[in-house]
């Protein structure tokens, strides 16, 4: 017997790796003569490598959504909606958490599925705030008392920030990337990053090389911190056993009386790559994966966050997750998607560098709002030159 070997591309962490090794398994059970292997790269090596030179040397590729408009210039994924029946996509588009499904179509083709949902949330060690009479904080002042205590973290490396002050920038007003000139105007940028400086002042400087990985490692792992606002949910970290200590998740806090911050949608979608040499297997593993069955079943008992919804409201989902899925499905909801044109990547790549200087106490906020602006301009050269 000949086997059909696929090799597929993913994230290093338990989230991005193991559900997907464990419906490999299942599906090789079922078609004996295919295997698929996949390799895991951090998520800095994601940003290192262009993802549309990976389509060269994997079938199968999990990708961030603003990635697609790169995807809808270069065709080097497959457009799935030519390959999938309109009621399957129909039930993805039905069955979406936030606009996760919606993220990954651009130029009209449907370039990935929404294999996973994140957004920013809280996370806390309950145990730590009830010992210590402390309130689950619903507003954004209550956070600013219990990070006076020094027990607040929050990622803080320039990719969470920039995701951050998009957050910022809405909670005060306006929402960014409404035209070509420029991020977000110079009022709502001032107010956005004035905010972040509060806040950021008032945490221990190492977490300026934190990743949200990284401080659900440091809260679940210690009694450091009680306490974290927004960073993006794993679902992992509510499990018990997974650590030392469960973390319990919950919606994001009202910055006003009027008004809940909005965070930047994460997660992640599965595309199929045009160079394949076994395109139809690839896809048929696609649907398999992303199906409502599986995704809110074995794919969540296997450590995945899944991106359907059926998932996020299943009793069985939220009985192994501490209620992860019910806690923060509003803030998923509310989340905002992040531009998708060709090029927009260029700007998120670089963009945080200067928003962590200014935080660190280096710069002026009117040198923030020129660095990114002209990042925002290059972006989109790069984006003008690939039409």
């Amino acid at each position: 017997m000949t086997k059909t070997i696929l090799k597929g591309i993913t994230w290093g962490h338990s989230r991005g790796l193991v559900p997907l090794q464990a419906f490999s398994q299942r599906f090789n059970e079922i078609y004996p003569d295919v295997e698929i292997t996949w390799k895991k790269r951090s998520l800095q090596e994601f940003a290192d490598y262009p993802i549309e030179k990976l389509t060269e040397f994997y079938d199968l590729l999990i990708i961030d959504h603003p990635w697609v408009g790169c995807a809808a210039a270069t065709n080097c994924v497959l457009p799935l909606d030519l390959h999938l029946s309109p009621t399957y996509l129909e039930n993805q588009t039905l069955n979406q958490v936030g606009k996760s499904h919606e993220s990954y179509r651009y130029g009209g083709h449907q370039w990935a599925l929404a294999i996973d949902a994140a957004t920013p949330v809280p996370s806390f060690r309950k145990d730590l705030l009830d010992n210590n009479d402390i309130n689950v904080p619903e507003t954004w002042t209550e956070v600013l008392e219990i990070a006076k205590k020094g027990k607040v973290a929050a990622p803080a490396i320039p990719i969470d920030l920039l995701m951050n002050f998009y957050m910022f920038c809405q909670v005060h007003g306006k929402t960014p990337f409404t035209n070509k000139q420029e991020v977000i105007d110079q009022p709502t940028g001032f107010k956005a990053l004035k905010t972040m400086k509060e806040f950021y002042s008032l945490l221990d400087p190492a977490l300026f090389d934190a990743n949200p990985i990284r401080v659900a490692e440091i809260m679940s792992g210690s009694d450091e911190y009680w306490y974290c606002p927004f960073a993006y949910g794993y679902s992992n970290y509510s499990r018990v056993g997974y650590a030392k200590n469960k973390l319990t998740y919950g919606n994001l806090v009202n910055f006003d009386s009027q008004q809940k911050l909005k965070s930047t949608l994460g997660g992640t979608g599965l595309a199929v790559s045009a160079f394949s040499e076994n395109k139809d297997i690839a896809i048929k593993f696609v649907e398999k994966i992303v199906s409502e069955s599986y995704q809110s079943t074995e794919y969540v008992l296997n450590g995945g966050q899944p991106g359907h919804r059926k998932a996020w409201l299943s009793a069985q989902c939220n009985g192994v997750t501490s209620d992860f899925f019910k806690n923060t499905l509003q803030s998923l909801d509310d989340s905002y998607i992040r531009p998708r044109y060709n090029g927009y990547l260029h700007f998120q790549d670089h963009a945080g560098d200067p928003i962590r200087d200014y935080l660190m106490g280096n710069g002026t906020q009117a040198e923030v709002l020129f660095k990114i602006n002209s990042l925002y301009h290059e972006s989109q050269l790069v984006h003008d030159r690939k039409q």
